[in-house]
């Protein structure tokens, strides 16, 4: 007998009880879980029932006087939530996209570098055309990469230098440079850096691991170069300024750099190889690409990035 295609068994489903798994594996409570989505008591504990008969687990136990999560009801939590905001932007889908009046909302992971050097034109461009639409910019992480198909569904654009994504749509919004920075105040840096000093002297540097480099860090891994790291932070603004009162190198985005600078009280200078640009890209899942408002957000944030200097 062929397999039953995942249509027919998702009619066989009522996905408000994905409302209903979301609020019980949050509130761990039947009582609590009711009330956070308007049904009663014994509403909730129907509800319950029901997606305990479907994934064949209880989903909640007793523990003392409280509850506690299964495992499955553990794994479940992610799940859901990706569920819940894929079943949202389904039906906030509009055939149609008016700015001036549309209260859409929308969700843009970016790094702080991102946030600085682009949010201050993308917010005047929003109160300017856009008074009543909403958008969240969030930090991402290493994080948002194990996963990359669950995060670019469940957000409208993932801001993200070249180097890390292929085989997604993306727009390009600017190009940056990379600059040598250390403190004021380093006495082991004379007019310039060289590349003994990238090899002798300690680094501070972004997302240090095995699965999540910058783009930096591996250009010097393929010019043989060796640094040593000793702190890492997963933070572009807070950089330049845990290099004071240490002998710690980094290369920074020239665009931040100059921008931090004289509140950081750091040097900056020319990197002693050809590094190669950094080109920030908003990238999204192919599901947005003909979405209308879709359409006119990425517009919005490559009008920000013209307006930029340089």
């Amino acid at each position: 007998m062929p397999p039953m295609p995942s249509w027919v068994s998702l009619a066989r489903l009522d996905l408000n009880l994905l409302v209903a798994l979301q609020a019980l594996i949050e509130e761990r409570n039947v009582t609590r879980a009711g009330a956070r989505v308007g049904l009663t008591q014994p509403a909730m504990s129907a509800a319950l029932a029901r997606l305990r008969r479907h994934f064949g687990d209880e989903l909640l136990v007793r523990q003392g006087n409280r509850y506690e999560l299964t495992p499955l009801g553990v794994s479940l939590r992610h799940r859901t939530e990706l569920a819940i905001v894929a079943a949202e932007r389904v039906f906030d889908a509009e055939p149609d996209f008016d700015p001036s009046t549309s209260d859409r909302e929308f969700l843009v992971l970016l790094s702080d570098y991102a946030l600085l050097v682009l949010g201050p034109a993308v917010a005047r461009l929003l109160e300017e055309r856009a008074p009543r639409v909403r958008l969240r910019l969030e930090p991402h992480g290493p994080s948002a990469l194990f996963d990359i198909e669950a995060t670019l569904r469940s957000v409208d654009l993932l801001l993200l230098p070249h180097g890390f994504l292929n085989d997604y749509p993306c727009a390009d919004l600017y190009r940056d440079t990379w600059v040598c920075v250390a403190a004021a105040d380093n006495n082991e840096v004379g007019d310039s850096i060289t590349l003994d000093d990238l090899r002798s002297l300690p680094w501070i540097t972004q997302y240090h691991r095995p699965t999540a480099s910058t783009t930096v860090d591996r250009q010097l891994a393929l010019l043989g170069i060796e640094h040593r790291v000793d702190l890492t932070i997963e933070s572009f603004l807070a950089l330049p300024f845990l290099l004071a009162g240490t002998r710690r190198i980094t290369l920074l985005q020239r665009r931040l750099a100059e921008r931090l600078a004289v509140a950081a009280d750091v040097r900056l200078f020319p990197c002693p190889f050809d590094v190669m640009d950094l080109v920030e890209a908003a990238w999204w899942h192919p599901v947005h690409s003909a979405d209308p408002g879709h359409l006119w957000l990425r517009a919005l944030l490559r009008e920000a990035a013209e307006k930029l200097p340089g």
